[in-house]
């Protein structure tokens, strides 16, 4: 989705000063009443604008990030400085949205020769790596992530899905149970860069077959059983497979998933 082009306008903030000033003048008193009350004193009113520092190129570029302008948050990004693996970083995804992978590539490891051990720039470098359909490199790129730290369920998913892109399908199910044990919500997760589906539709199919069970173990049945006819129409299985995996056996009976073995088994 595109967002409206906007002008991008320093904030400002307004501060009120109240400056009060007594008037010259006492309130006239008759000789008969000395002790009556003075006028009171008036008051005037000035408001001061103060303006806020302009932001840093970085922060420019976040805020240009999120409105999906990336060419822009690039731009901006160039202005910040360069010794900053954050901003390689999220240089390298802005180009990955606009799916230069080249320049992708660069700013990742222009980011990683900074700092090294940094888990989401591994993660990011072997998604695109994954694009590229080297899928040897972007596994040993998730496997070294997985080393310093065991835990982020998306590498795990990422690893999973180029498992299966490479035929390993029960390395691939492990990887994707592992993503699932850290986050049941890890296949509704959409945030930065991911690994699209494969070219081939063999390979389509085996993922979304697997990407079915992990739904199932997630409680997200509706969805698994989507994930299923996918599965089903690029060829990769069969509803006789379907109903001899236990993975399964928890969408038997719901309406949904039988309609959907009933016009398999008609097509056939």
């Amino acid at each position: 989705m595109r967002t409206d082009e906007r002008r991008w306008l320093p904030a400002t903030a307004v501060s009120a000063a109240i400056l009060a000033t007594s008037l010259a003048g006492a309130a006239q008193t008759s000789t008969a009443d000395l002790s009556a009350p003075q006028a009171a004193p008036q008051t005037a009113s000035l408001v001061t604008v103060l303006p806020v520092p302009k932001p840093s190129p970085e922060a420019v570029g976040d805020s240009l990030m999120v409105h999906r302008r990336y060419q822009a948050a690039i731009e901006s990004y160039k202005q910040a400085p360069q010794n900053s693996a954050a901003v390689w970083n999220k240089m390298g995804i802005a180009y990955q949205m606009l799916f230069n992978l080249q320049d992708a590539t660069k700013c990742y490891q222009q980011s990683l020769k900074l700092e090294p051990k940094n888990v989401n720039v591994l993660n990011n470098l072997g998604t695109v790596y994954d694009s590229l359909k080297q899928y040897k490199a972007p596994e040993k790129m998730y496997h070294k992530a997985l080393k310093i730290d065991p835990k982020p369920s998306l590498v795990l998913k990422n690893l999973g899905t180029d498992l299966l892109a490479q035929h390993q399908y029960k390395k691939g199910w492990e990887a994707y149970k592992q993503a699932l044990a850290v986050d049941p919500q890890i296949f509704d997760r959409n945030n930065g860069p991911r690994i699209e589906n494969p070219a081939s539709v063999q390979d389509r199919g085996a993922m979304n077959y697997y990407m079915a069970k992990g739904c199932v173990r997630a409680g997200e049945n509706d969805r698994a059983i989507e994930y299923l006819r996918m599965a089903l129409n690029e060829g990769f299985t069969n509803p006789k497979k379907i109903a001899a995996d236990q993975e399964f056996a928890g969408l038997h009976g719901l309406p949904a998933f039988d309609l959907l073995m009933a016009e398999q088994q008609k097509a056939q």
